[in-house]
């Protein structure tokens, strides 16, 4: 299996996309090689020193993630890993939108875990793009953007309960609507109280919830506060200032203003609404079944 990488540099840096594809082999995707770091790090890019950019305070919590959850299934470790590694890798969104960034990530500082957690059982070998692909589904911009999408301010107790549904991460987080932050917690809430259960649910519901968006103004019905950017930067320097994140307890995030109840309870309903009317894939089958017995 893939090993984690003799050497760790200090600091994070960029690996350009051609750089990151000559890295992605046959080898690696199905487990059996490893990535050659010093080939690997002379084709990086170095980033400007930083505290909140230090490897060795990610590569930490990585290595806490894969122990912990060793002996469940790899998907278990997204709920608890996206918050903390949000709240250790503090960027900008701008930032964040790098995909250079996090194509390091999973091959320079990472790999085994790329490989652990999204190697295919059926197939033997890991898709190239949970190494090198779009923020919503590479392995680890994936998780940092559900955490910035779905936490609610500082509360990152809706991230944990959004990735705990894998179509949440793989439909949901691709949809435009899901930066309207009522929307996001009206989806989560829907988690929460079991009107949505099934990842088939979750994928009916985002489909659903996207075409109404297309025709319905969601920020207009159920109207967000305006994002304090000042929090934002704030919570960003206590990361420049060297700040600790402990593992265990969940983090906290951005001192921003939560979004407005009375909003996300409007969607909530609505969203119930679309739901109860969404055709969900095995849900007839299932109905019947019931009926029957």
């Amino acid at each position: 299996m893939t090993e984690k990488p003799e050497h760790l540099p200090e600091y994070l840096a960029r690996l350009a996309d051609e750089n990151a594809a000559r890295f992605i082999t046959d080898g690696l995707l199905s487990g059996k090689d490893n990535v050659p770091a010093i080939a690997l790090h002379q084709a990086a890019e170095p980033l400007p020193e930083s505290p909140r950019t230090r490897l060795r305070a990610i590569r930490d919590l990585i290595d806490d993630a894969m122990y912990t959850y060793q002996d469940d299934r790899p998907t278990q470790v997204d709920a608890w890993l996206a918050p903390r590694l949000h709240a250790i890798l503090r960027l900008t969104r701008a930032e964040a939108a790098d995909p250079a960034l996090w194509n390091y990530l999973a091959l320079g500082v990472a790999p085994d875990f790329v490989v652990w957690r999204h190697l295919s059982e059926s197939k033997k070998t890991v898709n190239a793009r949970y190494f090198k692909g779009p923020y919503h589904k590479q392995a680890f911009a994936r998780l940092w953007w559900s955490a910035e999408l779905f936490r609610n301010g500082p509360d990152y107790e809706p991230v944990v309960i959004a990735c705990g549904n894998q179509d949440m991460l793989n439909t949901v987080l691709r949809l435009d609507v899901i930066d309207h932050r009522p929307t996001a917690q009206a989806l989560v809430r829907l988690l929460k109280r079991d009107v949505v259960r099934t990842g088939r649910d979750a994928n009916a519901l985002g489909k659903a919830v996207n075409t109404a968006g297309a025709t319905l103004m969601y920020d207009v019905i159920a109207p967000d506060t305006e994002r304090d950017a000042g929090a934002v930067q704030r919570w960003i320097d206590e990361g420049e200032a060297g700040l600790s994140v402990h593992h265990r307890p969940l983090p906290v995030g951005p001192a921003e203003e939560p979004a407005p109840e009375e909003s996300v309870e409007r969607l909530t309903d609505h969203f119930a609404e679309l739901f109860a009317d969404a055709p969900v894939r095995g849900k007839e089958e299932s109905e019947e079944t019931s009926e029957e017995g």
